[in-house]
Parts: C-alpha cells; sequence; structure tokens
C-alpha cells in the first residue's frame, strides 16, 4: 500500500473540507499549515515518507495563500537534494467564485511539483457538461490538472457542495490508484 500525504492551508474551512475528502478517497494523511505557515511537528517526516503528495491551498488573487507559499518556499530544502524526486503529485483548489483563476493555482501547484521533479496526477474525471449537467455532478467545474470547488463567500464549510467533495474524494481515488500502480 503507498503512502499518500495531503498537504494543506484553508483559511475558512472550505479547503480544509475538501482535503479531508481527498484524503478519505486516498486514504492519505493529512498535514495542515498553520495560519502562520508553518507545517505541524513530523509533518516534514510525513512528506518525506509519502509516495504521493497531494497539496491544496484556496485561491487568494489568483494563486495560493500566502501560508501555503511559506511552506512551498520552505520545500527548498528537501528540493536541494532532490528528496521528493519521482513521487507523485497532485492538487486541489477552492475558491468563492466558479472560475476565481482557480486554474492559476493549479498550474502553481503544478510547478511546484516539476521543481520537486515530481510526476504529476491529473483530475482523471470527465467534466460534467451537458445542458442535463447540474451543480452537484462531478467535475461540473471542468477541471482536468486537479481537483476545484466553489465554496460562495457567504457560505460556511459546512454550506459545500456535494458534488464538489464527491469530485475531491474520487480525486484522491484516482491518486490512490495510480501510487498502487507505481509502487
Amino acid at each position: 500500500m503507498s503512502k499518500i500525504a495531503v498537504v494543506f492551508h484553508s483559511g475558512y474551512g472550505h479547503t480544509q473540507r475538501m482535503a479531508q475528502a481527498v484524503a478519505e478517497g486516498a486514504g492519505a494523511e493529512l498535514v495542515a499549515i498553520d495560519a502562520d505557515g508553518n507545517l505541524p511537528e513530523g509533518g516534514w517526516e510525513t512528506l518525506a515518507a509519502a509516495n504521493a503528495i497531494i497539496m491544496g491551498s484556496p485561491t487568494y488573487m489568483g494563486n495560493v495563500s500566502w501560508q501555503f507559499k511559506k511552506f512551498a518556499d520552505a520545500s527548498s530544502k528537501p528540493w536541494f537534494t532532490q528528496a521528493w524526486k519521482d513521487k507523485l503529485f497532485a492538487g486541489f483548489t477552492n475558491s468563492a467564485a466558479l472560475n476565481g483563476d482557480k486554474g492559476s493555482t493549479l498550474t502553481y501547484l503544478f510547478t511546484l511539483a516539476m521543481q520537486h521533479s515530481g510526476l504529476w496526477v491529473s483530475q482523471g474525471i470527465l467534466p460534467s457538461s451537458s445542458k442535463a449537467a447540474g451543480r452537484n455532478d462531478m467535475n461540473y467545474l471542468g477541471s482536468y490538472s486537479g481537483a476545484m470547488a466553489q465554496s460562495p463567500s457567504d457560505a460556511g464549510a459546512s454550506d459545500m457542495l456535494p458534488g464538489d467533495l464527491n469530485t475531491a474524494r474520487a480525486f484522491g481515488q484516482r491518486v490512490a490508484e495510480v501510487a498502487a500502480r507505481f509502487k
């Protein structure tokens, strides 16, 4: 069985709820980046031991949160020794707007994975793009590069749509299936 870690920052709880769904699908361990941009004790060791690292951040102003960026900059230590080379990576994000420039955040996460000489796992779920599709369908936001969710700015984390959480869960499961093939 592959060891998978979900490293994420959540500002208001939405991205945490999404991270929990991804981790549930992947059978992964959660590593939460705190409000100061730091990992919990043992967090770096968890990432070092993982075969796959799934990264998550809310999309703020078209990119990752500053807390996630602080983590990314601190990952220059394993980058220097290529400690994460050939690990599987994947990413997810959430924002208040349907688009919200979430693609920029996923591109940032992809670039970080490539900096670490990692291998990217795509969403692997076709979008729900027919006339009959509804907001609670899988991959309604139509992302190929990673999982996306949308949460209205006046909605709490408990109000997240089941379709987005089901997409996140299926995305985690896909990463686990790919990791099992690479083990």
